[in-house]
């Protein structure tokens, strides 16, 4: 079945590159007005005309999804900017993996405030469109331990126990919200191709316990995160679905 969202707004926070790049490109490709926001200026202008070619309205502007204020900035600028806002896309990560007050600042500050803030500057233009979608981004990280990047693990986790509040929460104004895990996902200039260039031991031993033998790629992720948005899946919200090619079970 093809995925048509014709007519639809949607946003993508950290849309510039990798996972957040393929989701702003699909739902551009399925006939979406698209806006993204990322830190680096120029992979943002990249994907603005990769999105732009497509021949639809977008809209992308810099900002640190850190930065409180800066984010419901960016929600109404780009919703304006699109003539209203259907769907958001909360996507971006501020990858604190180090078990002290930085790491802990990175990932409380994005995965989980910028989740929190994008969202509730999003709600009031969803109500306006009488009903929508919300997709928050986490991590197959947030379902174990982690000797590794406490941290992230923790943060993704209350990123999926938030989805499901939200979805609780919103399901009277029409509005669903769902979760996509993603597994290892390999892309240009990530950090699992940066590990495999270096010859990094722990890309190989987290290969070996992938049972298709290959990491993810950003597409795969974004194919889920259309069909959660669409109306193929409105008698769904709250869950969250694991992208990550068997990854979780060994």
């Amino acid at each position: 079945m093809q995925l048509d969202f014709t007519g639809k707004r949607v946003l993508v926070a950290g849309g510039s590159r990798g996972i957040g790049r393929s989701i702003a490109l699909g739902f551009a490709a399925a006939g979406a007005d698209v806006g993204i926001c990322a830190r680096g200026a120029e992979t943002l202008e990249q994907t603005r005309q990769e999105i732009a070619a497509h021949g639809h309205a977008t809209h992308a502007a810099s900002c640190d999804l850190a930065d409180g204020p800066a984010v419901g900035r960016w929600v109404a600028e780009a919703a304006a900017a699109l003539g209203g806002l259907d769907i958001l896309v909360n996507n971006a990560s501020g990858f604190g993996s180090t078990d002290d007050e930085e790491g802990w600042a990175k990932g409380l500050s994005v995965d989980v405030m910028a989740t929190v803030r994008a969202s509730h500057a999003a709600i009031p233009l969803l109500k306006q469109a009488g009903g929508g979608s919300i997709v928050n981004v986490s991590s197959i990280s947030g379902f174990h331990a982690s000797t590794r990047s406490a941290p992230y693990a923790a943060v993704k986790a209350a990123v999926i126990q938030y989805t499901t509040s939200q979805a609780l929460t919103l399901a009277p104004e029409n509005i669903r919200v769902n979760c996509v895990a993603p597994g290892s996902i390999e892309f240009p200039g990530g950090s699992w191709e940066r590990r495999r260039l270096a010859g990094e031991a722990l890309y190989s031993n987290v290969l070996a316990k992938i049972p298709f033998k290959r990491m993810g790629k950003p597409e795969e992720v974004a194919n889920v995160v259309l069909f959660l948005a669409s109306p193929l899946a409105q008698w769904v919200t709250g869950q969250t679905v694991c992208v990550d090619g068997g990854q979780l079970l060994s």
